[in-house]
């Protein structure tokens, strides 16, 4: 989805005659510093098609904090080239550099619009109602999660799957789209929103097996005990952190084996399976929401007509109204910068489940599902 509105942005400034270059970033502000920058300008309409339909970031991504020095080096680059809008597709930590940059860029008096375009499958973005790229990793999920279930009813044992999620829970409590028939999984659902107890974990579990003779389990990457560390954590011997502090949790299989050791161990289930689904989640070819697809374009574009609009600078954020209908603002970046947003409560149901509410929120930006039916 990001392609979708890197593509949506490009062909937008092109509309507008008081543009007279369009450059892509590699590798975003990393590029900007060490000028690998790639015209975009004239790039055949028909390759940036095929570009929106590609997984991953064509311009590569960068995990790089902005500080003043930082901005200093960028701008030298930007003022050579007579840049004067900079758009940002990104997460939590993409809005945090446009805040800084745009902090920067004022201090010194140079005229830059820095707009910050949503994205993030983590779906944990300050203000708009859901983000980019969401939509496509939760059918991934739920696809998942729903093939899991067919093959652990066929062969019957505990299976644990952990999902990316940090601090927010929503790409995880998407799997409950694999439930049709009231015994399928998963079963148990557990998001970094709720305390996570590893005793009551392991009876959850034995439940949930007495009861059906087998037991889904989807678990957020993200879960973390009473005191608000996270399991992964208290677990792990070596913590790698980006350079925004951000701890790697999903880096390895550690959380997934864990859980499978502790039932093995305490409630004496010997077929017990884990997956990490990693990076599977966030770039699988062929698995790709319509809706999302067509608001990730979208967003793109209205980035542009907003820079296009006055003095702006801010982030792009979309409202939901009605069954669904969805329109774009653009509000401060100070409102998106630095923070997360959690489920809120009325998506969760105690400490291992979601509730209708959720499922409500999220079927639409997933889209139908393959049938699933039973002899």
């Amino acid at each position: 989805m990001i392609n979708q509105t890197l593509v949506g942005v490009v062909l937008e400034l092109r509309k507008n005659k008081q543009v007279s270059k369009i450059y892509g970033a590699r590798h975003g502000i990393a590029g900007i510093l060490k000028q690998d920058l790639v015209d975009l300008t004239d790039y055949p309409a028909d390759k940036l098609e095929l570009i929106a339909k590609t997984p991953g970031s064509a311009l590569g991504s960068t995990r790089d904090k902005a500080d003043d020095e930082y901005c200093k080096k960028i701008f030298a680059v930007l003022k050579t080239r007579d840049i004067e809008f900079l758009f940002w597709i990104g997460g939590n930590d993409g809005a945090s550099n446009c805040g800084i940059i745009n902090a920067a860029a004022k201090a010194e008096n140079y005229e830059l619009h820095v707009i910050h375009v949503p994205k993030t499958i983590d779906n944990d973005l300050l203000v708009t109602d859901h983000c980019p790229g969401f939509g496509s990793a939760a059918k991934f999920v739920a696809s998942a999660f729903s093939g899991v279930n067919l093959d652990n009813a066929s062969l019957p044992g505990v299976y644990i799957g952990v999902v990316m999620g940090r601090h927010a829970g929503f790409l995880t409590a998407s799997s409950i789209l694999a439930k049709k028939y009231p015994d399928d999984g998963p079963h148990l659902i557990y998001l970094p929103e709720k305390p996570f107890n590893i005793i009551r974990f392991v009876e959850d579990v034995k439940n949930v097996y007495e009861k059906y003779g087998r037991c889904i389990v989807a678990v957020s990457e993200g879960v973390a005990d009473e005191d608000g560390v996270p399991i992964a954590i208290k677990l792990s011997k070596q913590i790698e952190r980006d350079a925004h502090g951000n701890v790697q949790l999903s880096g390895s299989g550690m959380l997934g084996d864990l859980l499978a050791d502790e039932i093995r161990a305490k409630a004496g289930i010997k077929r017990v399976r884990a997956d990490t689904l990693g990076y599977l989640q966030r770039s699988f070819l062929g698995c790709v929401s319509e809706t999302d697809s067509k608001e990730a374009r979208e967003v793109g574009v209205q980035a542009v007509k907003f820079a296009m609009s006055g003095d702006v600078d801010g982030s792009v954020v979309m409202k939901r109204t009605g069954d669904y209908k969805i329109s774009y603002e653009l509000v401060d970046l100070l409102r998106v910068a630095g923070g997360t947003k959690a489920m809120p409560d009325e998506f969760i149901d105690g400490t291992n489940g979601v509730t209708d509410a959720f499922i409500n929120y999220v079927k639409l930006l997933v889209g139908e599902l393959p049938p699933i039916y039973r002899l």
